[in-house]
């Protein structure tokens, strides 16, 4: 199986590091373990990766990008146990990206309703996101807010794998990493 790609917005270490310890805690192991918010999926991230040539571009054209993570919650479908991310220049970004890109195929929730979030767990037959629920809300009873400001493209090398990241871009400038 060939790798998948996305672009994201990392949290300051200190966010990072409650994220982390609360997946801990809760033996949480999927392909959200570094935390993140996606502003762009995998769908144009093809493994050719010319697209790669694309994102310096956006990134130094695009403010650094303030976030407000709210109330954890979870998607109707299950998918998810998530911080909703409210920040509309995450969705700027996104829509920059897909412009950009011009990708074949789009996935249903990207385009201006985007719902932009960081994920504490992934829904699978093992987990059980109400339970996760009670838990996330005691561990992160406040609003988070920060201001990211580096574009990270984040690699997961195969299938049930987690997203890594690989190459950062200052936002507003020139390459970070």
């Amino acid at each position: 199986m060939s790798p998948s790609h996305l672009l994201a917005l990392r949290p300051p270490p200190d966010i990072e590091a409650r994220v982390v310890a609360f997946r801990e805690a809760h033996g949480v192991r999927d392909a959200a373990a570094v935390p993140h918010v996606t502003v762009k999926a995998r769908s144009g991230l093809d493994d050719d990766l010319r697209w790669l040539e694309l994102i310096p571009a956006v990134a130094a054209a695009t403010p650094p990008v303030p976030l407000e993570l709210l109330a954890p919650r979870v998607f109707p479908n299950g998918s998810a146990l998530y911080l909703p991310a409210r920040s509309p220049g995450a969705v700027r970004l996104h829509l920059a990206l897909l412009d950009a890109l011009h990708p074949a195929r789009r996935f249903g929730y990207e385009g201006p309703h985007l719902t932009p979030h960081l994920t504490l767990a992934l829904g699978r037959r093992d987990v059980t996101l109400d339970a996760l629920l009670d838990a996330a809300r005691q561990a992160f009873p406040h609003p988070l807010t920060f201001t990211a400001t580096e574009l990270v493209w984040m690699r997961k090398p195969v299938p049930g794998g987690a997203y890594r990241p690989v190459q950062s871009w200052t936002l507003g400038g020139a390459a970070a990493t």
